[in-house]
């Protein structure tokens, strides 16, 4: 049975769905005014392999992400670059869905939009205040009164004397008090503004996700998920507003995914040390990246360097040289198979896909040792629940690494000129051919079928 470690109850649980054999499951998505980092490849390649894994176990699933296209990033962005907002988020829309797909990862069921969503918004907005947990302030601002709320606090563990004793000195003045967040901002120059109750304006940030995830999945559901740096304030707040307006529970299970990290440190923008997801796929190959990502446990820290994708890249190297020396043939997953049991046992407790990875590796060592097909068809198919080996072997094999790498065409010719010598027997210059070769980072391997070759 899957267990998930929830952020509610800081352990794991058995996995129980509102609805048997149903999983409605809601992750928050990227703010589009920026191209997408490595930070937000590991929400979406973790939460992809979620909904993968959930699949796989039978479960029907309905997975939204939202996208956040209307927030003050969003906006300062537009004013400095003189464009529209909807030209700046529609552009950054596009880039993430191209990293999204070269990465691996599946579409959302529904990828709403917030600028989309607002009615919806200004409902939960005026039974909160019909409660008497929200209020209009002097500026027009409309807050939450977080002391209104009794269970504030019970996702991220703090307490409002711990919240009150660490807020900065500059309050705002429009507050009842100083830990209330806000619902609605109302118009400001130079800012896009729709109509509500209390007048022209735009909605606060942490509404957005109450809105839309009750819109496509119900007052009542699942799984909530997203990274770490979230859980408070923006899921607290979540929880605030949709259980504060409706009166009964809002998620049955909370998922963070860890930081990622560089030098140990989280990596920001704040600290100049983040790398987008388009400046690492120029050094390395998309599955690499995905890998990097999935050989770590998607709630511990994962700590970003060259040399750990170089470690990454080396791995994956290693199983599908497996495949290319024992070609796998297509099959049905044998859950009996004592490789698949441990692999779903892995993913059963709590998505632990570093364990997966493991019975992976252990996989193909029997798949080597063997030479049995049978063995090679499982590690495809159970790798495939995680996205990964689904290529041809020397589809990823051949791949170059650097601009100086020879390319297939001139390895091909040299080949071929080896060849030629070897069957003039000229066996010096066949042993010339394949060391220049291999000092060029190509390695061959003679085989019954004709001489192969992989980069190192």
């Amino acid at each position: 049975m899957l267990h998930i470690h929830n952020s509610l109850t800081r352990h794991k649980q058995a996995f129980i769905p509102l609805q048997p054999g149903k999983v409605r499951m809601y992750v928050c998505g990227m703010t589009v005014y920026d191209y997408c980092h490595i930070g937000h490849a590991r929400v979406m390649v973790v939460f992809d392999i979620v909904r993968r894994w959930l699949r796989a176990s039978g479960f029907e699933v309905r997975y939204v992400r939202n996208i956040t296209d209307i927030d003050d990033k969003i906006i300062r962005r537009a004013l400095e670059n003189g464009e529209t907002i909807q030209q700046l988020t529609g552009r950054f829309i596009r880039f993430m869905d191209e990293d999204a797909a070269a990465l691996g990862v599946e579409k959302p069921d529904h990828e709403p939009r917030a600028t989309a969503h607002l009615p919806g918004m200004l409902v939960i907005i005026e039974a909160l205040i019909e409660k008497g947990l929200a209020y209009r302030a002097a500026n027009g601002d409309v807050y939450y009164s977080v002391r209104a709320f009794p269970g504030y606090g019970k996702l991220s563990g703090k307490s409002l004397e711990d919240l009150r004793a660490g807020e900065r000195v500059d309050v705002d003045p429009n507050k009842q008090d100083p830990l209330d967040f806000v619902l609605w901002k109302a118009a400001r120059r130079d800012e896009p503004a729709w109509e509500s109750p209390w007048g022209p304006g735009r909605p606060g940030w942490h509404i957005e996700c109450s809105a839309m995830s009750e819109h496509f999945l119900g007052e009542h559901f699942d799984i909530h998920g997203g990274g770490q740096d979230l859980l408070f304030p923006h899921h607290e707040n979540e929880i605030a507003q949709s259980e504060g307006a409706h009166g009964h529970t809002f998620v049955n299970y909370w998922m963070h995914n860890g930081f990622v990290r560089v030098d140990n440190e989280k990596m920001s923008k704040s600290l100049g040390n983040f790398f987008t997801v388009r400046e690492v796929l120029a050094k390395f190959d998309a599955e690499v990246v995905r890998f990097f990502i999935v050989r770590a446990h998607y709630r511990s820290p994962l700590n970003y360097s060259d040399q750990h994708l170089e470690d990454a890249r080396a791995g994956l190297k290693r199983l599908y040289t497996t495949l290319r020396e024992t070609p796998a043939a297509p099959a049905q997953v044998d859950w009996n198979n004592p490789f698949a049991a441990r692999f779903r046992a892995a993913m059963d407790d709590d998505f632990n896909t570093a364990e997966a990875v493991a019975v992976l590796f252990e996989l193909a060592g029997e798949a080597n040792r063997s030479r049995d097909a049978r063995s090679a068809s499982l590690l495809v198919s159970l790798s495939g629940i995680l996205g990964l080996l689904q290529r041809e072997p020397d589809a990823f094999l051949q791949l170059g690494s650097g601009e100086e790498d020879p390319d297939p065409e001139q390895i091909d010719a040299l080949i071929e000129q080896r060849k030629a010598a070897r069957e003039a027997k000229d066996f010096a210059e066949a042993d010339r051919i394949r060391k220049e070769l291999e000092d060029r980072g190509v390695l061959l391997e003679d085989t019954a079928a004709g001489t192969l070759w992989r980069r190192k």
